[in-house]
């Protein structure tokens, strides 16, 4: 019989902290499981902060030993943004001994660097990161929110399950109830919502998607598209993109379609944006595109080129994400998130807020991080 997770991640730990460092191949043999089972290990027990990840590579965490680093020095140009010149969070006490706790849909893809930047500046405060998964299942962010308190979180870093990345009707209220501080993350609420009275950290996707279109605008194209499945980051990319449009004076792409009476599995989504984006170019005159996210235009393009879309001759396109657009086969332009400095800065606020003094740390703050265009071709 195959060990229960935490017994197999507790055998991990003890492999390393034993040895120092193994090979992520070699422990896999050891252990009898798969590659990726142990991939989803190490990525849990790397988050909470119990090992270090490298290149095939994993090794204990060692901080203090004479030509080590320590997470203080590993985390020194993050941290130094937020932090007093005491090395503290600026104008508080010390954060040293405080949990913090953060949900957040996954460690993977867009929030790896979310909840790196988050842990550096926390570590290097003398505090604990801990995690909680909520893979977008409904309400599972309350309940790992409730399970981080019970274990005793002193703050919250919170990503809620918000459709839209913004509460609808009815929604999200029970983030303003919580008995501690509490952080969004990468979420907002509009004016009149209850979480609206929250500090919260995010991306400016609207701005993101408007440089993107001025861009392409300076390159020549007056016919744009904006291509992105229903995602939390969609509703702000559009905003920017519609706003960019019209300050401009661009011809309008054709309307993107309606959603179905029920819902659409994956295959679909993709066969709809794929659709989209021929008809556009073949029939609607557009030139280029703005595609969120990576993924899904590195796997875009040569369908398109398949059905007679040459890219970039027909359609010159920009990624949203900027996760894997440099190792596509022709590397793409992309818009960047600040991804990791959104998660230090949003520890930053929560741990001032933590440490603060009499007013607790003054007015609430909502912060939005500027996205950056790399240009690839």
């Amino acid at each position: 019989m195959r060990p229960h997770v935490d017994q197999r991640q507790a055998q991990v730990l003890a492999l390393v902290r034993a040895r120092g460092s193994v090979r992520v191949a070699d422990l896999a043999r050891e252990l009898g499981v798969s590659p990726v089972t142990l991939r989803r290990d190490i990525e849990a027990m790397a988050a909470r902060g119990e090992i270090h990840r490298m290149h095939g590579v994993i090794s204990r965490v060692e901080t203090g030993r004479p030509g080590g680093v320590s997470a203080e020095r590993a985390s020194a140009p993050v941290a130094a943004s937020i932090a007093g010149p005491a090395g503290g969070p600026a104008g508080s006490a010390s954060a040293e001994g405080l949990v913090v706790g953060m949900v957040v849909p996954t460690t993977e893809y867009y929030y790896a660097d979310v909840v790196r930047g988050a842990r550096e500046v926390v570590e290097a405060h003398g505090a604990r990161l801990t995690v909680g998964l909520t893979r977008y299942l409904p309400g599972e962010d309350r309940t790992q929110a409730d399970r981080l308190l019970s274990t005793g979180a002193d703050g919250l870093l919170l990503t809620p399950n918000w459709d839209a990345g913004s509460p609808g009707p009815g929604e999200g209220a029970w983030a303003v109830e919580l008995p501690v501080p509490t952080v969004l993350v990468e979420r907002w609420a509009p004016p009149g919502h209850p979480a609206a009275a929250l500090d919260r950290v995010a991306s400016d996707h609207a701005h993101g998607a408007a440089t993107a279109v001025q861009h392409l605008v300076e390159r020549g194209h007056r016919r744009i598209a904006l291509a992105s499945r229903a995602t939390p980051t969609t509703p702000r990319l559009r905003a920017g993109y519609e706003a960019a449009v019209a300050a401009l004076g661009l011809e309008p792409a054709p309307p993107w379609p309606e959603a179905g009476p029920g819902p659409l599995s994956d295959a679909d989504l993709f066969a709809r944006m794929l659709d989209y984006l021929c008809e556009a170019v073949t029939a609607g005159g557009v030139s280029a595109a703005l595609i969120h996210s990576d993924t899904d235009a590195i796997m875009l393009i040569p369908r398109l080129q398949a059905r007679g879309v040459r890219v970039p001759e027909d359609l010159a396109v920009i990624t949203y994400d900027d996760e894997v657009a440099g190792l596509a086969d022709v590397p793409l332009s992309a818009v960047a998130p600040a991804k990791r400095e959104v998660g230090a800065r949003a520890a930053g606020l929560l741990l001032d807020r933590l440490t603060a003094k009499g007013d607790g740390g003054g007015p609430r703050q909502h912060v939005e991080l500027l996205p950056r265009l790399t240009i690839r071709s």
